[in-house]
């Protein structure tokens, strides 16, 4: 049985030239409007001093996380992580609750005001073209970059690629591949010449946040359990110690009294 590939996505900064012909293709190839691309486009500008000037663009995407927040948090399945790399949304699956817009800490999945509950599809984001790679083509935004500054393949054989370039131009790049291990793993990598966060990226570690906020989670329930148990233990024994104060102060009483009757009596 063969070994799933991994696809994924690198993204070269340097070599990038900002025509946004991945906009036009994305818009094109999934029939929405530009306004509406799954891409967005941004850029540091030109900084620096005459001669000595240079200029970054960043193409986001979805990073199709290896193991995507999105997906841990949407409460009815409406998020799926394939096998091969993809992460795809099931609009119909989906109640509209954007717990995922706030999981996601790339900021990627964004909400349709223009469509209601009874339209639908309420997020929408890059898919990776399941309905190209799954019949062997590139994604539309790779196929149409003049630049190759957007290559797609097998996650492994990317990496490799993306340290061998910057092997090849230390002088170049950053000496890191963002996405081989943010937030576990991406399969949307990316090499730069400028600072990843002059190009907007967060600066993540590699635990995914989503093991965290599960881990905070789930220490919160034993926690409050713990603590009903402590109040309910300092209720239980306040409730003791009021009932034996109760049961002393009738004794007191009757002990009290008791020479009152034994008097009456005589």
């Amino acid at each position: 049985m063969s070994e799933i590939k991994q696809h994924a996505f690198l993204f070269d900064a340097a070599r990038c030239i900002d025509c946004r012909a991945c906009m036009v293709a994305c818009s094109v190839e999934n029939k929405i409007p530009m306004d509406k691309t799954r891409i967005w486009v941004s850029g540091i500008g030109v900084k620096g001093e005459y001669p000595n000037l240079e200029s970054a663009t960043m193409v986001y995407h979805c990073m199709h996380c290896e193991d995507p927040d999105c997906a841990s948090a949407c409460p009815v399945g409406a998020w799926v992580k394939r096998s091969d790399g993809p992460v795809l949304y099931d609009s119909k699956l989906c109640i509209g609750c954007r717990y995922c817009m706030n999981a996601c800490p790339f900021g990627v999945p964004h909400y349709d005001w223009d469509k209601g509950l009874i339209d639908g599809a309420f997020i929408d984001k890059c898919s990776m073209c399941p309905q190209r790679i799954d019949i062997g083509l590139e994604p539309a935004c790779v196929a149409t970059c003049p630049t190759d500054a957007l290559v797609f393949g097998e996650r492994a054989d990317l990496l490799k690629d993306a340290h061998a370039r910057i092997a090849a131009h230390p002088y170049r790049y950053i000496d890191h591949v963002y996405g081989e291990t943010e937030n576990g793993g991406t399969s949307y990598l990316i090499i730069s010449h400028v600072p990843f966060k002059e190009l907007g990226l967060p600066e993540l570690g590699p635990t995914p946040l989503k093991d965290i906020s599960e881990l905070i989670m789930g220490g919160t329930i034993p926690f409050a359990l713990g603590w009903a148990a402590v109040l309910s233990g300092v209720a239980a024994g306040a409730y003791a110690l009021d009932k034996k104060k109760e049961a002393k102060d009738k004794h007191v009483e009757t002990q009290e009294e008791l020479p009152a009757k034994t008097e009456a009596t005589q």
